[in-house]
């Protein structure tokens, strides 16, 4: 790293980063999987750490899932999902992140027999923990797997009714590929009846009809990755009239082959379209970099300046689901930055 590359890393530290599109068992390094096997009697087919990285070399969005599945077998109980988060924000901390929205998958949980007490009340503590210990705000975001019933989710929505007050979001995950949002609008019309609003994966291996599907028959307020709605202009055209902000994640695009390199990402062009942008990790133990690491990665790739940093930083403070105090405290914060520019 050359000493600019040094200096913008370490600038782009100190900017109060927001955490929008982060799957907490995606946060699971190799050591903590392999505590958490020990601590809980799971036998892994690997050997060794070594052995768990050299694996994460994926072809598609489906050979990291199937991975990614595997990988949080080793959660079971509350405690393992308070060291998972708790491991996640003591990183973010490092990285400057001041804000994270927790999404997690409770039926792939649900489905090995691990009750959904276990991911709330631990997830839930670890972000009581985090406010208090690292001044990170939080939220908490039920996703639902897109490539299982719809009918499934719509039953896991009403099982979790005694968590619904502290639920800030539902979502939608998992495999996008021949999986249209559409068939979830039963389960995200009831969670906005119950006040909670939705978030769901479109156009990242899916194409641009997925973003406007999700968009108008789930009625979601952001769109996780979105980057392939360039290929319809009038849909392009809505998306920046109503600045629907997308949750870009530019390391686990090129991990998952969306695009072949960074510097071919579509990162500019959404910008430059007018497009309501921020960054993200997605997956980073499998990804390669936390927050930081996309941000540094943006910088070399695209010679963004820290205007554009600013930028992108300021429209995730404004679409994350917190406390209007807590927001213009951190605008506030961000402003004190951007006037030293």
């Amino acid at each position: 790293m050359t000493t600019s590359e040094t200096q913008m890393a370490a600038w782009l530290r100190t900017l109060p980063k927001a955490e929008l599109h982060l799957h907490i068992e995606g946060t699971l390094e190799p050591e903590l999987m392999f505590a958490l096997a020990e601590r809980n009697g799971v036998t892994l087919p690997y050997e060794s750490v070594e052995a768990v990285r050299a694996a994460y070399d994926f072809d598609d969005l489906q050979s990291f899932l199937n991975l990614y599945y595997q990988g949080m077998g080793v959660l079971h109980t509350r405690e393992d999902f308070f060291d998972l988060a708790m491991a996640y924000f003591a990183r973010a901390r490092e990285d400057g992140v001041v804000h994270v929205e927790l999404s997690f998958d409770p039926q792939a949980h649900l489905v090995r027999g691990v009750p959904l007490e276990a991911p709330f009340e631990g997830l839930l503590a670890a972000c009581r923990e985090a406010r208090s210990r690292y001044d990170i705000s939080s939220a908490l975001i039920m996703s639902f797997l897109r490539d299982r019933d719809p009918a499934e989710a719509l039953e896991v929505f009403e099982q979790a009714a005694p968590w619904h007050a502290m639920i800030d979001a539902v979502g939608l995950d998992s495999a996008e590929r021949d999986n249209p949002p559409g068939r979830f609008a039963e389960v995200f019309a009831r969670a906005r009846g119950a006040g909670i609003p939705g978030v769901a994966h479109a156009g990242e291996e899916g194409p641009a009809a997925y973003i406007r599907e999700a968009w108008e028959a789930l009625e979601v307020c952001r769109v996780d990755h979105g980057v392939r709605c360039l290929e319809d202009p009038q849909l392009v055209a809505r998306l920046r009239d109503a600045q629907v902000p997308l949750t870009v994640c530019p390391l686990s695009n090129v991990k998952l082959k969306v695009t072949d390199t960074l510097a071919e990402h579509p990162l500019p062009a959404l910008r430059d379209a007018g497009l309501n942008v921020t960054l993200n990790s997605d997956d980073p133990a499998y990804f390669g970099g936390g927050m930081l690491d996309n941000y540094a990665a943006c910088h070399t790739a695209f010679d963004w300046t820290r205007d554009d940093f600013i930028d992108m930083t300021r429209n995730a403070l404004q679409a994350a689901f917190m406390a209007e105090e807590r927001r213009e405290a951190l605008i506030e914060r961000l402003r004190g930055i951007a006037s030293d520019v």
